[in-house]
C-alpha cells in the first residue's frame, strides 16, 4: 500500500467512486494483479494502479514502457452480466477515456483496435484480457496505460506523446477522476450500438487512411462487432485482429 499522487487507496476509491483502489510502487503488470483479484473473488471495478510497471504489456506480447511516476499505469475488473470480446469493450474504455480528455481540454483520436492518439501520436493503450471456465466468462481484466508526464523514455519519444505536453499543469489524479466513474457505465452487449459506432467515427485516426497491414486498402471504419472495415481491390474485406500499418 502507498500514496498515489497524495492520496490515500480509501481516497482515491471515495474520489472514483469505485469499492476498492489498490495502489502499488512497482508491480509486473497491473494486469496480473487484477487476475489475481478476480480469482480470490475481489468486488467488481476493483481498480489496480501501480506507480511504475517492471513488464507493463501491449497486445501480441508487446511491452509498455512504464516509467516510475510518469504515467496511469492501470487495471480494472470487470465482472460482465453479458459475454462481451475483448475487442468490443477495448474499443468501448477508449471511447469513455477520449470523453473523459475532451472533459479536460485535450482532444483525442481512437485509432483501432486499441490506441488513444493525440497530435497524431500515442498516447495511451487499452488492453483487455477475459479469464474463462469452460463457456463462462468469469471476469475481463481492462488494462490501460497512459503516458502523462515528461519526459517520456527515448524508445518512444518519437511516436508517442505525454499529456502533460498539451495540458501542462495535468496530474494523474485529475485524468482518473475524469475518466473512471465513466466505467461504472460500462456497456457490456455484445455489440456497439448506433451512438457508440457514430461516436467512434467522429474519433476515428484510421477513417479513410491506406493502410499496408493486416491488409492493403482502405479504412472505412469499423463495424457493430468491432472489426475494422477496410476497401481493397477485392471489395470490402472484415479484419477482426493484427497489427496496423499505414501506407
Amino acid at each position: 500500500m502507498m500514496m498515489y499522487d497524495g492520496l490515500s487507496e480509501d481516497e482515491l476509491a471515495r474520489m472514483l467512486r469505485v469499492p476498492n483502489v489498490v495502489c502499488l510502487a512497482t508491480a509486473g503488470s497491473t494486469l496480473d494483479i487484477v487476475h489475481e483479484l478476480g480469482g480470490d473473488g475481489a468486488e467488481n471495478l476493483t481498480v489496480v494502479l501501480a506507480d511504475q510497471q517492471l513488464s507493463g504489456r501491449g497486445r501480441h506480447g508487446r511491452s509498455w514502457i512504464s516509467p516510475r511516476g510518469l504515467g496511469i499505469w492501470l487495471g480494472v475488473l470487470v465482472y460482465p452480466r453479458q459475454v462481451s470480446s475483448p475487442g468490443v469493450i477495448a474499443i468501448r474504455v477508449g471511447l469513455h477515456l477520449a470523453q473523459a480528455l475532451d472533459e479536460l481540454g485535450a482532444g483525442a483520436e481512437l485509432k483501432w483496435p486499441n490506441d488513444i492518439m493525440l497530435k497524431n501520436r500515442k498516447l495511451a493503450g487499452i488492453l483487455c484480457e477475459a479469464r474463462w471456465d469452460g463457456e463462462t466468462l468469469r471476469w475481463m481484466a481492462v488494462g490501460v496505460g497512459i503516458n502523462v508526464h515528461e519526459p517520456l523514455p527515448d524508445e518512444v519519444r518519437s511516436s508517442a506523446i505525454a499529456l502533460e505536453e498539451v495540458l501542462p499543469k495535468v496530474s494523474r489524479s485529475i485524468v482518473l477522476e475524469c475518466f473512471i466513474p465513466r466505467m461504472l457505465q460500462l456497456d457490456e452487449a455484445p455489440e456497439l450500438t448506433a451512438g457508440e459506432l457514430q461516436a467512434y467515427y467522429e474519433r476515428d485516426w484510421l477513417r479513410h487512411r491506406p493502410i499496408i497491414e493486416p491488409v492493403c486498402g482502405r479504412v472505412e471504419g469499423i463495424e457493430a462487432d468491432g472489426a475494422l472495415a477496410v476497401a481493397t481491390d477485392d471489395g470490402l474485406e472484415r479484419v477482426l485482429g493484427g497489427t496496423v500499418v499505414t501506407a
